[in-house]
């Protein structure tokens, strides 16, 4: 039997490879670019959507990291404040022992003015100009002023009071600058103080003996007797005293009552102004240096006074 053949059909059409679409703005495109396209689109869509969380946790990481790094301003603060707390603590106890020392040597100073007035009460100034002004009375003024001073300074610094401290350092600072001043005067006019100091002290002779006078009696008995000497700048500064040849008793060689009436080989030739001069330039030294140790004292107080004032005022600014 005889197969029949297949009936011919014609093949299914397909669309040509170069098929193209008109997609907006693009332009004419072939299907396999739109389908390329809209699957690339599709994943960049899809990794739009992912992106906002990826950056907002990369935000937060990057934040947290920061803060991690940077240091908080509460801790900045704290530390801040007991570095400035503890400054305080060490310049408080070193200017309580400053001032309790100062405070100690005023007291010394002021007993033994107190002393001298006691027990060498006739023992008063040589100068007729300033009677009152004698040794017993300059150490209980300077003792006094030294323990007003070191008491205010104390009490600032035990108690961190910003009021009494500024006191204590402008109480201090007038002290020093005055006494800067006299040393200055003093260097600057030495001959016009020479001068007026011989006049003056020959002016206090005339004093000598009489009633009401017994200090500065005292007080030329003991110079002469101490220092061998006699009269300001010779024995016959005595002569205009007494409108005679006659010198006090302390003025002889060797003391005798009425020995001041005998011939002047008996008494001392030597002036009492001179004397002590040439006995303070021998001493400069001893001078000089205490003289420094004052004023280093001085400027030290200076020193703790406004180092703990700023303290304070730091204290006050980091801690309030």
């Amino acid at each position: 039997m005889r197969s029949r053949a297949p009936a011919w059909r014609p093949p299914a059409r397909r669309a040509p490879a170069c098929f193209f679409v008109k997609v907006g703005a693009l332009g004419w495109q072939t299907k396999e670019q739109l389908v390329q396209s809209n699957r690339g689109f599709g994943a960049r869509r899809r990794q739009g959507e992912r992106q906002p969380a990826t950056r907002a946790a990369a935000a937060a990481g990057r934040q947290s990291s920061s803060r991690w790094d940077q240091p908080k301003a509460p801790c900045a603060e704290l530390k801040r404040c007991s570095m400035a707390h503890n400054c305080l603590q060490c310049i408080k106890y070193l200017m309580f022992v400053f001032n309790l020392l100062f405070w100690l040597g005023g007291c010394g100073i002021l007993g033994v003015g107190i002393w001298l007035a006691v027990t060498q009460g006739n023992f008063a100034t040589l100068s007729s100009s300033f009677p009152s002004l004698s040794a017993a009375n300059l150490l209980i003024v300077t003792g006094t002023f030294v323990m007003i001073i070191g008491f205010v300074g104390c009490i600032g610094a035990i108690k961190e009071n910003k009021c009494l401290l500024l006191s204590f350092f402008i109480m201090l600072l007038i002290i020093f600058l005055l006494e800067l001043t006299v040393v200055i005067l003093f260097f600057v006019y030495t001959d016009k103080i020479d001068k007026y100091a011989q006049r003056d002290l020959k002016k206090g002779l005339h004093l000598y003996g009489t009633d009401g006078n017994i200090g500065l009696t005292n007080a030329w008995s003991i110079i002469q007797t101490d220092f061998r000497c006699c009269g300001v700048s010779n024995y016959t500064d005595w002569f205009e005293v007494y409108n005679t040849t006659r010198v006090p008793d302390s003025c002889c060689l060797e003391f005798s009552e009425n020995c001041g009436l005998h011939s002047p080989g008996t008494w001392w030739k030597a002036p009492c102004y001179e004397t002590v001069k040439i006995w303070l330039q021998e001493n400069l030294l001893a001078v000089g240096i205490f003289g420094l140790c004052t004023a280093l004292v001085q400027i030290l107080g200076l020193t703790f006074a406004m180092t703990m004032y700023c303290q304070v005022v730091k204290a006050d600014t980091y801690c309030a």
